[in-house]
């Protein structure tokens, strides 16, 4: 595993981390297969770990913090997420902060995170909804700085919605956030236009989510793929969404090179990036660990391969 440098908080983080979203929020697997994965990723070097609050109602959050106690020896970062008071993802234009993320909301959400975690506190806290609009209130960054100085956390970031990497800017430049986590992967690259120059200019860390196109990029669905219900792919793969997408895949197929899967062209792809500290990948199987923590070791694509 390597390790990249987090920005302003001088962390040193895996390259590779665990987004943790897909045990509790997606379908076919048991918490005894949950905790061997996670384990096996601690061993194998994985030491950032992403949840939220809304991953099952602290229910991912209650799994990181049985991590972090049985692994006393090993410095494991913690990274969860507040939950937009409206319940509504993504964020709209014209979302008041005061109906999303007011101060005592803020606070409140932040104490039943670190009692769900059982830590005395969590080293990122994430907005899990944002709007740009937002930067200037002072009412969250008078209660995130409090919540710093109390050292009930240790830093702070913003999830930017779908699509919308740009949407965070005016809000970075306030100094008060320390990452922003957003999409960022084969088939999304607008993040490498302004967000990416923005984050490298301030020192902000950011965590890339969402690798493989929540599973297209793994290579293995096809146009038949369904879900259980209740599952949020059926939601998202939805026809008009799934074959075109699957057309897609197949190009991509065609670049990867001999000895290399689809999986790992697409992480080493987002590690090639400099601006990147951190990518999260959503992993359930103790093989799908194994792979994507390799990945790390094999290093950034070549540049030609970049290029195509």
């Amino acid at each position: 595993m390597r390790y990249r440098t987090f920005g302003r908080t001088g962390w040193r983080v895996s390259e590779v981390g665990y987004g943790m979203w897909g045990l509790a929020g997606w379908s076919g697997s048991d918490d005894e297969q949950r905790r061997r994965s996670l384990q096996l990723a601690v061993d194998l070097g994985c030491n950032f770990f992403d949840t939220a609050w809304a991953y099952g109602e602290g229910r991912s959050e209650r799994m990181l913090g049985e991590l972090v106690r049985a692994n006393p020896d090993k410095k494991l970062y913690t990274a969860t997420k507040i939950p937009p008071k409206n319940r509504r993802w993504p964020s709209r234009r014209g979302d008041r902060i005061a109906d999303v993320f007011p101060p005592d909301y803020i606070r409140e959400y932040a104490e039943k995170s670190l009692a769900k975690l059982g830590l005395p506190s969590v080293d990122l806290l994430q907005f899990h909804v944002w709007e740009d609009a937002w930067a200037g209130d002072d009412g969250w960054q008078r209660t995130v700085e409090d919540l710093r100085r109390q050292g009930l956390i240790h830093a702070v970031g913003v999830s930017i919605n779908r699509w919308e990497p740009a949407n965070a800017l005016r809000t970075l430049r306030t100094g008060r956030i320390d990452a922003v986590q957003v999409i960022y992967n084969l088939f999304d690259q607008n993040p490498e236009d302004e967000l990416f120059p923005a984050c490298r200019e301030l020192n902000v860390a950011v965590i890339a989510r969402v690798p493989f196109d929540e599973g297209s990029l793994t290579g293995t669905l096809t146009k038949e793929s369904r879900w259980p219900e209740g599952d949020w792919r059926n939601a998202y793969f939805v026809p008009e969404n799934l074959i075109p997408t699957l057309d897609r895949v197949e190009t991509l197929k065609r670049l990867v090179p001999t000895g290399m899967t689809l999986p790992e062209m697409a992480l080493r792809f987002i590690l090639s990036h400099p601006a990147v500290a951190t990518v999260i990948p959503g992993m359930r199987k103790a093989e799908n660990v194994r792979k994507n923590m390799a990945a790390s070791d094999a290093g950034p694509l070549p540049a030609d391969l970049l290029t195509k």
